[in-house]
């Protein structure tokens, strides 16, 4: 299973958290970027329906795949 971690960081004179080298939108207060992470967190690891997709290579060939609607990662908020 795949981690995402969001770390709450200084950012822009105020505060974000930050996914990997993504940072969100710019909050006023620490406080408010935490609970931004904590629902942005909550959101991730909600599953959805099963789905057929299918894309194209580089080469021209198309695939099809089967994505399972509960493969979601585990995503948690460091703070600190």
């Amino acid at each position: 299973m795949a981690r995402i971690i969001y770390s709450i960081v200084p950012h822009d004179g105020g505060w974000a958290y930050r996914a990997a080298d993504v940072y969100s939108e710019t909050f006023p207060t620490r406080e408010e970027a935490l609970e931004a992470a904590k629902i942005a967190a909550a959101e991730q690891q909600v599953g959805g329906d099963d789905e057929e997709i299918s894309f194209q290579d580089e080469n021209g060939i198309w695939h099809f795949e089967h994505a399972d609607g509960g493969d979601r990662p585990e995503a948690t908020v460091e703070d600190g």
